[in-house]
């Protein structure tokens, strides 16, 4: 059991294409979706550095790339259009693009998708209920200034976690496997060493908690961490509950099983 962490496993890999089916959409309707939120969320990045870089200077879009807002953003990015492909391959050959990939691949794509469903809720959490210290009263800036930084806010801060939600609730994903919770911290782990790294080469915290002389001490820092790592744990059991009662209500209550991309010429029903 001790190594089970890193192992890929031998079971059969999503036999019934739930990765890129849904109990709602059609497959084709589906990668429709899923690209429409890729190239949103690529054009919402692309057009914040070009703002910043044309309105501040580059160096503040710089200063914004190891945050993790905009890391777990670059990850919607990079699922949602990969998805996208996957989906749209098996909407149009009835077979699943991911049935073909490496079985380290395979289980790479189920953790990429426990990523993308639980670290935007997560920033989305820590930024409203912590870092939030509301909108500037005056406007310096001009009315498009504020209003960039508010639509900026709500794009990286809300509407990320509505594109989780949506791969939460529309796709026909089975639960996570609950080892990667364990990886979820360890990607967390690296993250904050990434924080660090960034204060020893850029000479500043990417976020005021991570300053121990600003929050108290080292041991606030610590119990930052803590509590960090726990509220990660907490949105995965969440958001494993609700995959678990979609799966329930959907198939055991509503007979939702969902369609199948057309095979031979016809749809037919998943199971």
């Amino acid at each position: 059991m001790r190594y089970k962490a890193f192992s890929f496993g031998s079971d059969p890999w999503d036999p019934s294409n739930r990765f890129v089916s849904s109990w709602l959409l059609s497959p084709w309707l589906l990668f429709a979706g899923r690209l429409l939120i890729g190239l949103y969320a690529l054009a919402t990045r692309l057009y914040s550095i070009v703002w910043r870089c044309t309105h501040d200077d580059c160096a503040s879009a710089g200063r914004s790339f190891p945050s993790l807002t905009v890391q777990t953003y670059w990850g919607i990015v990079c699922y949602f259009l990969v998805a996208s492909v996957h989906t749209g391959y098996y909407a149009f050959h009835g077979r699943s693009l991911l049935q073909r990939l490496c079985r380290p691949l395979q289980a790479m794509h189920a953790l990429f998708y426990s990523t993308i469903v639980t670290l935007p809720l997560l920033v989305t959490i820590v930024y409203w209920g912590i870092l939030f210290d509301g909108y500037p009263l005056d406007n310096e800036g001009g009315h498009h200034s504020a209003t960039f930084v508010i639509w900026d806010d709500v794009s990286h801060h809300a509407v990320n976690g509505a594109f989780a939600l949506f791969e939460i609730v529309i796709p026909r994903t089975a639960p996570m496997l609950w080892v990667h919770a364990f990886w979820l911290l360890i990607i967390l782990a690296l993250y904050i060493g990434l924080a660090f790294l960034t204060l020893a080469t850029q000479g500043f915290y990417m976020y005021p908690f991570l300053d121990y002389r600003a929050v108290g001490g080292r041991a606030m820092v610590a119990a930052y961490l803590i509590g960090f790592a726990a509220g990660a744990v907490l949105v995965f059991c969440a958001v494993q509950a609700v995959i678990w009662f979609r799966r329930w209500a959907t198939e055991t209550k509503l007979g939702l099983n969902g369609k199948a991309a057309e095979m031979a010429g016809r749809s037919h029903d998943l199971s």
